[in-house]
């Protein structure tokens, strides 16, 4: 075999030294071949060799001019194929911070301090909704976006569009860490006190069942996608088989996430009353609208019949808190405080566990749970009784 290195005389009579390589094949078994110039003999011969060695090991990595943007396009296609559209959404959502900041430049000339100042624009100017614009996004989007952008880039590594993945090290900084953790610790579920105080306020409203099945420990978009085919009144029980959610300015109607999410749930008799109560006054409501009725067959629906998504559902919660002057919590926490006070009233674990709805009993305890200072004073009362 004679010298790959061609030496070679440019029209101004430069000369360089030049190689063709075998780089593998095309999908469709075409042979790939690479063109390389360089100034000297020995820069040339080396890079031959490198690239030589790669092949034959099947880790070579040619040049490509795909951008960021193109290769979340593709990897996004691929990776949302058997999700729920949600799911997919969710995806979408996470990548577009790096779509902004990185989406026009090449995959191959990304490096680990792009990627640190993604995470660190994020953190202090990234916010493009849900709250004020250029501020700072929250660590757990943060994480979100990391976590998909670094599934891409393993994928990348994988189909040799890359040598490495230049995420796989980044961490978001131990202070922002802190901060989050912090403020966490200071998103405080209702106490029994605050449930009362608040249940009062609105025992009259025609929102009072709804909040009830929150405060049983509902998600909103179950509470949104109960019928009354999956209420038993007489039974004195309610099916969770549905939930309703708005993805990408559409209505999703779908069932729980895992099987265990299904579920059936005695009434307690409060809420037994309230829902009840809440079907003679749609019965009465539909009456009196006649044919303008909409006859849905939810539960949560507006005077005309019509059901309603989790976003107003949010609204009115927070409207109904101004009004009863109950400390503003998110109604997501209405599940949290159910299932704080079911763990600290003596229900077994695995219960408060298939209350909820969760396969994963440690996963209930870890997130859901929030012991408070009553309940660390029912546990000194239990002391008094060893150590007295």
């Amino acid at each position: 075999m004679g010298d790959p290195i061609k030496k070679i005389e440019l029209k101004d009579g430069t000369i360089r030294y030049r190689f063709v390589i075998d780089v593998g094949r095309d999908p469709d078994g075409k042979r790939k071949q690479l063109t390389k110039t360089y100034d000297t003999r020995k820069e040339a011969r080396a890079e031959y060799a490198k690239i030589k060695h790669q092949t034959d090991e099947g880790t070579f990595v040619g040049p490509d001019k795909i951008t960021v943007a193109e290769w979340l396009d593709t990897w996004l296609t691929s990776a949302t194929i058997d999700v729920e559209k949600a799911t997919a959404s969710n995806y979408a959502d996470a990548l577009l911070p790096v779509r902004e900041r990185l989406g026009h430049r090449r995959l191959q000339q990304l490096s680990e301090e792009d990627v640190d100042g993604l995470v660190s624009w994020m953190l202090t100017s990234g916010r493009k909704r849900g709250g004020k614009v250029g501020s700072g996004l929250g660590v757990r989007s943060v994480q979100l976006t990391l976590g998909r952008f670094r599934a891409a880039l393993n994928i990348a590594v994988r189909r040799k569009l890359v040598v490495r993945n230049v995420a796989q090290y980044t961490q978001i900084p131990r202070e922002a860490r802190r901060k989050a953790e912090a403020a966490a610790a200071e998103r405080v579920p209702w106490s029994e006190t605050e449930v009362r105080q608040f249940l009062a306020a609105i025992r009259d409203h025609r929102l009072h069942a709804p909040v009830l099945l929150s405060l049983i420990g509902m998600r909103p978009a179950e509470v949104c996608g109960l019928r009354w085919s999956a209420v038993d009144l007489e039974a004195a029980t309610l099916s969770v088989e549905l939930t309703r959610t708005l993805v990408d300015g559409e209505i999703e109607e779908k069932g729980p996430k895992s099987e265990k999410g299904k579920r059936r749930l005695p009434l307690p008799k409060p809420l037994h009353a309230a829902l009840k109560a809440i079907k003679a006054r749609q019965a009465r409501e539909a009456m009196k609208a006649g044919d303008a009725y909409d006859r849905s067959g939810f539960v949560l629906v507006d005077e005309l019949g019509a059901a309603w998504k989790t976003d107003k559902f949010r609204r009115a919660i927070y409207k109904l808190m101004a009004q009863a002057k109950v400390r503003k919590v998110r109604p997501y926490d209405a599940r949290h405080a159910c299932l704080t006070y079911l763990a600290t009233s003596g229900v077994p674990d695995v219960i408060v566990s298939a209350w909820a709805g969760h396969a994963d009993l440690s996963f209930t305890k870890r997130v859901y749970i929030h012991p408070n200072a009553e309940h660390l004073k029912e546990a000194a009362n239990q002391l008094d009784e060893l150590l007295g």
